[in-house]
């Protein structure tokens, strides 16, 4: 069952949702807790106060991590545990420098010119540390690539799909120029498996049986334990994991650490099933139909939101214009582009790649979910070009959406039009773009974990 709702287009005052938009491969597993949606995370340092060893993150236990990094270390030679006591040393110095240089930028603003691009305006919860940040991290960040493993799970991920960031990713830390190839020189140790690749090869479709997924993450975090002394000196805080699939949440709760400390990249950025804002990472949900953003896509009903949008909007309203399918000859494509909102409700997950397309073309996105933490919400302040609106509000979305007026809306849609820059798909990758801004935001978390290589 396909649909869409339309209320209002630039020549009257309508907003768009078209259900045949989605992507989503059939849901096979949903999590329910309903634990209350937090503020979104702001660019704000005073995240960074740290101390000890580790910033307990999570829950993480800082005596544990302690007696782990010595028990390690006792086993090195003096001369190996000396340079990398050195090494170590030099990378906090250089992080503790950027922290200074990014609480200055958002005290006194950034003197730094850019030839690019130069953040400004309320889009972002403080544009000098944003760009001070960015600087900061293209001048030091580097990211150590674990080369275990073998395609097609590892090293590798799906290019043309709804899961596609997950491929593109992984493609480009393999050649990027922030990889490293000597681990002691890494900030952060990225873990390149594909959680859509698990599901395709290993699991058995309708069984509802995780257990070989599941020890397929345990089993490759178990190697990399024992092979390398990164993981455990700091219980995997420093490590990095990114999927875009629904199941990427659970799958990294295969292994506790995992899922606690680590770095958890992830288009399902539903607090009620975990994520945490302060140690994860929101990235959007970009559906790649062949591999570039050149053609917008299709799909269907599902999840618990969209058939109440049916339910309270199809053929209930003249202004509010729900049909099952798109009119014959009619593109998604330049519908989108002729309406002033664009409705992104979710699916059997939070994420949805509408989001995303909703700025490609120019429309407002109407965020209609609970529990999501929306794409680089730690930088940018959502609420100034897209309208939040949750599912309990259904009911009176049109009267939401008709009170916005025409200067309120010529803004929402001129700053989403600023912000396009930050989800464009650039092959190779440019500055600012979303292979970029992913980078950032875990950048940005792993300024906020201080290693201390003498205890």
């Amino acid at each position: 069952m396909d649909s869409k709702v339309v209320v209002g287009n630039q020549e009257g005052d309508r907003a768009l949702f078209d259900a045949s938009s989605s992507t989503s491969l059939p849901h096979q597993h949903q999590l329910q807790h309903p634990h209350p949606h937090p503020l979104p995370l702001h660019f704000d340092l005073e995240i960074l106060q740290v101390e000890e060893t580790i910033l307990e993150i999570a829950g993480t236990n800082t005596s544990e991590v302690k007696n782990t990094i010595s028990r390690n270390e006792s086993e090195s030679s003096p001369m190996s545990l000396k340079r990398k006591h050195g090494n170590l040393e030099k990378l906090e110095a250089g992080l503790a420098q950027a922290r200074a240089a990014i609480r200055e930028a958002r005290k006194n603003g950034n003197r730094t010119q850019d030839p690019d691009y130069l953040p400004t305006g309320p889009m972002y919860w403080n544009a000098n540390a944003f760009h001070r940040s960015y600087l900061e991290m293209e001048k030091q960040f580097k990211v150590f690539v674990y080369e275990d493993g073998e395609p097609p799970i590892f090293h590798n991920g799906p290019c043309k799909s709804i899961y596609a960031m997950e491929g593109n990713f992984i493609y480009h830390m393999e050649v990027t120029q922030f990889r490293t190839t000597d681990p002691d020189n890494a900030h952060v140790f990225f873990l390149p498996f594909s959680v859509a690749a698990i599901v395709t090869f290993i699991y058995e479709p309708n069984s509802r049986n995780w257990a070989p997924m599941k020890r397929t993450v345990r089993d490759y975090v178990n190697l990399i334990a024992g092979k390398y002394q990164y993981w455990n000196r700091t219980l995997g805080a420093d490590h990095v994991m990114l999927s875009c699939h629904d199941w990427g949440p659970e799958l990294s709760f295969s292994v506790p650490h995992l899922g606690k400390n680590s770095i958890r990249a992830l288009c399902n950025a539903n607090t009620s099933e975990g994520f945490n804002p302060t140690k994860d990472v929101s990235f959007p949900e970009i559906f790649l139909a062949d591999g570039t953003t050149r053609h917008l896509l299709g799909g269907g009903v599902h999840g618990p939101v969209r058939p109440i949008l049916l339910e309270h909007w199809e053929n209930k309203d003249e202004d509010v214009q729900v049909h099952r399918y798109l009119p014959k000859g009619v593109s998604y494509y330049e519908m989108l582009r002729k309406c002033r909102f664009c409705i992104c409700p979710s699916g059997y997950e939070v994420a949805s790649p509408r989001i995303v397309e909703a700025l490609y073309t120019g429309c407002v996105p109407v965020l209609i979910n609970d529990h999501y933490v929306a794409p680089f919400s730690d930088v940018l302040n959502w609420k100034t070009f897209s309208i939040e609106i949750s599912v309990k509000d259904i009911p009176n979305l049109k009267n939401i959406l008709m009170g916005i007026s025409q200067r309120q809306y010529i803004r929402l849609q001129r700053r989403g039009r600023q912000m396009r820059r930050h989800f464009e798909v650039n092959l190779p990758p440019e500055r600012f773009d979303v292979f970029h801004m992913i980078l950032h935001s875990i950048w940005l978390r792993r300024l906020n974990v201080r290693l201390n290589p003498q205890s």
